[in-house]
């Protein structure tokens, strides 16, 4: 997509600080420069999120993140890490090109990632009739 900030780094337009990359992949720091090293995850191929993914480069996205997780925490002194997508603006997704954020973890960082989120007013049981799968 021409506009797109995250096609533009994938083409060389705007320089980013690169952690891998493959036929299908491109990975780097994120810019905010926060929470110690905090890496974005996204596939060459412009989608939107993974609402409109196709599922093999989605595949190519979670073999990377997993692989980048296994670097992190095998080589690099990382004990954990926190792996964070938002599909769709409601979600709060920022940038319309797929994308998931890898936050490294150690022990006591003082990081704070998990929302805190209120209590559902609907029942498990009303949430489960709502949202179950049935094929």
């Amino acid at each position: 997509m021409e506009d797109c900030i995250f096609c533009k780094i994938i083409r060389g337009e705007v320089p980013s600080y690169k952690i891998y990359e493959d036929e299908y992949i491109y990975s780097f720091l994120d810019i905010c420069n926060d929470g110690n090293g905090h890496i974005l995850v996204i596939p060459k191929k412009h989608c939107v999120n993974i609402l409109d993914c196709d599922e093999d480069i989605l595949a190519h996205v979670m073999s990377t993140i997993k692989k980048i997780s296994l670097h992190l925490t095998q080589n690099c002194g990382i004990s954990g890490v926190n792996v964070l997508n938002a599909s769709g603006k409601d979600a709060e997704q920022c940038v319309n090109h797929l994308h998931f954020h890898i936050y490294p973890r150690k022990a006591e960082d003082g990081l704070v990632i998990s929302p805190k989120l209120s209590p559902n007013s609907i029942s498990l049981e009303e949430t489960c009739k709502k949202f179950e799968i049935k094929e």
